[in-house]
């Protein structure tokens, strides 16, 4: 039979009504004659209130044993999931990941997927069973000890099991109906697309996007696993949602797709640092062993043989940078007179693989934004996409203003 995954998060699952109507999604898939490997994830708030539980014991804890907390919420919902099942007359069964076995490395809360055997599984369906509900977010180390994905990871374990499993599609069941040219919530026009590439999701979701996991994406890039977006609370519909595919499988792109934000950032700049060969290793190394998610990076023309060097981060881990980059200074690989940490601002980028083939894209994005008065601190691009710093306050205004400018409610 054709495999099928379906992945249901937090909100899909959030009480035992909610269970029913998802099992209900997952009832017409298999009388359409699929296998169903069905993901979930924790039910609502519930790996909130885990988390919460480990940090009370201490700040410092056994990422092990965290691991062996957070992820018991996603097994309550795979049992409850394959209960209900059962109660509908549909042969299912719940896994751990330990029972499939989804084999991960040992970095726990953070752990990378290596391999999803499909032996235990596919035996169990050739013996009848139609669905396997798989406790989302969570594996095995090689030691033996259950690790977790970090947080979203559930979406990356539905699409390694699609890849694993050869599936025909991954369905990823959300409180959202699809993939929309930005927030609806910032700007009223936002549109549905119908269909969006797998570059342009991946830096979406990069950028802010919080509609599917970036690692989800990359997964689903390398692989070719399609994937639809779609929401638990609609009317079934086989035209629903977002499909995420490859750019080949789309007949035309806008220049620009969607304009995605991240309110969370900051901007740290190294005042007066030396300009020599190896200067910006010497930075950036410390602040990758710390951690640090860097994101833009400008530096100064250099006077005098000193130079500054800027660059972004997420908000909360200015702390992390500060620390990385005194101890680096106290060593005396690095020398500078200040570090100026400015947490005010926001990230806002126009994504799109259209500009590929067009140009003109980042001059209408800056005069946009010019019109409107609002000063852009930082810029990087790449092939297909264009962010910039901004003054936080005027994050909202830039989102609608560009949405405007590239026309994106029109098909």
């Amino acid at each position: 039979m054709p495999v099928l995954v379906m992945k249901f998060g937090g909100t899909s699952v959030a009480n035992i009504d909610r269970i029913r109507r998802a099992a209900k999604r997952v009832g017409v898939e298999v009388a359409k004659g699929y296998d169903v490997i069905v993901i979930v994830s924790a039910m609502a708030g519930k790996t909130n209130e885990l988390v919460g539980w480990v940090s009370e014991i201490s700040p410092l804890y056994d990422a092990r044993e965290y691991d062996a907390v957070v992820s018991s919420g996603e097994n309550v919902t795979a049992g409850l999931m394959a209960l209900v099942l059962q109660e509908m007359d549909i042969p299912a069964r719940s896994w751990q990941g330990w029972q499939v076995p989804l084999k991960t490395n040992s970095a726990h809360s953070s752990a990378r997927i290596e391999e999803i055997p499909t032996d235990n599984i596919n035996a169990k369906f050739s013996e009848g069973m139609k669905v396997a509900v798989v406790a989302g977010f969570q594996g095995l180390s090689p030691e033996g000890r259950i690790t977790t994905l970090g947080r979203g990871g559930s979406d990356t374990t539905a699409v390694a099991f699609a890849a694993a499993f050869d599936a025909e599609r991954c369905d990823i069941y959300t409180d959202v109906d699809g993939v929309y040219t930005t927030d609806p919530r910032i700007a009223s026009k936002a549109r549905k697309l119908d269909r969006i590439a797998f570059e342009e999701m991946l830096e979406l979701a990069s950028l802010g996007a919080k509609v599917l996991q970036t690692r989800s994406v990359e997964l689903a890039m390398r692989y070719n696993v399609k994937l639809r977006v779609l929401s638990s609370f609609e009317e079934m519909d086989d035209n629903a949602g977002t499909l995420v595919c490859a750019e080949e499988d789309i007949m035309e792109s806008k220049v620009v797709n969607g304009i995605a934000y991240s309110r969370d950032e900051a901007k740290m700049t190294l005042i007066s640092v030396a300009d020599r060969p190896g200067i910006a290793a010497a930075i950036f190394g410390p602040l990758a062993e710390a951690g640090v998610n860097v994101d833009m990076i400008i530096q100064n023309i250099a006077e005098e043989g000193r130079t500054d060097m800027t660059f972004s981060c997420p908000v909360d881990q200015v702390m992390r940078a500060d620390k990385a980059l005194s101890a680096a200074k106290a060593a005396g690989s690095i020398d500078y007179s200040d570090l100026v940490a400015d947490k005010d601002v926001a990230k806002v980028s126009a994504v799109g693989i259209g500009m590929r083939s067009q140009s003109g894209v980042a001059a209408k994005m800056f005069k946009t934004l010019s019109d409107e008065g609002i000063n852009i601190k930082v810029i990087a691009t790449s092939e297909i996409k264009i962010s910039v710093l901004i003054d936080r306050k005027y994050m909202e205004l830039a989102v609608q203003a560009l949405h405007d400018a590239f026309e994106l409610e029109k098909a």
